[in-house]
């Protein structure tokens, strides 16, 4: 029973936190007259009044982190917060269903970006600038954002921690405590983020724009003011500045850290993973824009160069903008784009899909593998860099791979059996389970999700949730031995 008061005490202070959101919004509705104020009014009271309902009659409460409670916790915020944040889109929007809002509210806390609204540039600013709120909180995860002040309240965040991110963070040079640790990472999120709103109004936009698009791109959430999404302005200078801060935020934040720390740019010279994402990125843009310039898409290299470098980075980081229509590229380019989505993020940044580290160790233990086909008494360990990397770790991953893949399956043969198209089903499910957002054909740049039903709609949800707490986080859940003691 202590168990349940202690999710039921932390979930009330986690949603407490959302309604002092949601005021945000209701204070900038109230200053443009944006005709949305008693939609975040109503929002706030409610969610403010449901979370306090949880967080003070439970306050006396033994506050102690078990791991199954952790992952309880991970589950249950990711799951149920978004149902919260619903709100302002059905009072203000009482035609969308409750599926599409949920479905929206997932994607912007997952950072999916995929949407199934029309009409973006029409919305009310507070109901725009709450989407984008959204892809922000979740960029850094909700969880971590708990950390950095559960210890205030006396609760432990160091298994919240490992629930929410496992192995995202494990450099020595940060600092030692766990809330610490967060804080530091949101500082230097939040500094980011500033820098990236500065950066996008010198390159044109105005002050409203700015905030939300850097909001998106430092979170890698993908939203959009705009229903042409980065299309709409057609401006090779944001462009530039939306990629170099997607780039930014789709490496460890851990080495942005110690790198900002130390005033030097060797920590990402040490990172391989850095290394390997950002050569991948680069090579990969080159050799797109010369297949789509050979295919005659674009009269010349340099054009097809820029719209192959903006719309693959955005895809391969899991942000989600886009300024083309790839859907109408040759195959090659978008499903190739797709694929980057599934290996490039480092871990510990704000991407999805399996992380770079996890490609690395997969490719490494491969050639061992052959290495010991050709000698078979050698004793050769895995290595990257100067670390060993132990066989519970490799384990760890090819379990990993192996749930990631048959998930991805499974969520496939599901909206083929609904009856969605084989092209508009897998690209749906790859890019709602590496949260980069659009698809190709039905789900593609140019369109949304809203055409797909109720069912169709949820099981993307569940794609884009299962790869936000890189599933393991949920699946755990259904496994019997994880509930005896």
């Amino acid at each position: 029973m202590n168990v349940i008061f202690t999710i039921i005490h932390i979930f009330g202070l986690v949603t407490i936190g959302f309604s002092a959101l949601m005021a945000t919004c209701l204070m900038t509705s109230l200053i443009s007259h944006d005709g949305a104020t008693i939609s975040f009014f109503e929002s706030t009271a409610v969610t403010l009044v449901l979370g306090a309902l949880m967080f003070f009659p439970t306050l006396r409460t033994t506050k102690k982190v078990s791991r199954q409670t952790s992952f309880l916790l991970v589950s249950m915020t990711w799951s149920l917060i978004p149902a919260f944040c619903t709100l302002p889109f059905m009072i203000h929007m009482p035609e969308i269903s409750f599926i599409d809002a949920y479905f929206e509210t997932v994607s912007g806390l997952t950072t999916t970006g995929s949407t199934v609204l029309s009409g973006l540039d029409h919305l009310p600013m507070s109901i725009n600038l709450w989407r984008h709120e959204l892809n922000w909180i979740g960029g850094m995860g909700i969880i971590i954002l708990a950390v950095a002040i559960l210890p205030i309240l006396g609760i432990g965040g160091m298994q919240l921690y490992k629930a929410e991110a496992p192995g995202a963070v494990k450099e020595s040079e940060l600092p030692p405590r766990i809330a610490q640790t967060a804080k530091a990472l949101w500082m230097v999120y939040a500094g980011y983020t500033l820098a990236c709103i500065i950066a996008l109004k010198l390159a044109g936009m105005d002050w409203f724009d700015s905030i939300c698009h850097a909001f998106a791109a430092m979170s890698l959430g993908g939203f959009s003011t705009h229903d042409s999404n980065v299309g709409f302005f057609n401006s090779l200078s944001i462009e530039m500045v939306l990629s170099a801060f997607q780039l930014l935020a789709a490496i460890n934040f851990a080495t942005h850290f110690i790198a900002l720390r130390k005033r030097t740019l060797k920590p990402y010279a040490r990172d391989m993973e850095a290394r390997s994402f950002l050569m991948l990125i680069l090579l990969s843009c080159i050799a797109t824009a010369a297949v789509l310039w050979h295919a005659g898409t674009y009269p010349d290299y340099f054009t097809a160069l820029r719209h192959a470098s903006f719309n693959l980075i955005t895809i391969a980081t899991s942000s989600g903008f886009s300024t083309q229509d790839f859907n109408q590229w040759p195959i090659f380019v978008p499903m190739w784009m797709l694929f980057l989505s599934c290996i490039s993020a480092s871990s510990g940044s704000t991407g999805g899909g399996i992380r770079m580290i996890r490609t690395i160790i997969l490719v490494k233990q491969s050639r061992l593998e052959l290495y010991k086909f050709i000698h078979p008494f050698s004793v050769k360990p895995l290595k990257i860099g100067d670390n060993i990397i132990s066989h519970n770790i490799v384990a760890s991953v090819t379990g990993f791979i192996f749930l990631y893949f048959i998930s991805i399956v499974i969520l496939v043969f599901l909206l083929l059996l609904s009856g969605l198209d084989f092209l508009s089903a897998f690209t749906a499910i790859i890019a709602s389970f590496n949260n980069a957002g659009p698809g190709l054909n039905e789900v593609g740049p140019m369109a949304n999700y809203a055409s797909l039903t109720d069912f169709q709609t949820s099981v993307c949800i569940i794609a884009m949730l299962l790869g936000r707490v890189q599933i393991f986080s949920m699946i755990i859940l259904f496994v019997p031995e994880f509930w005896r003691k």
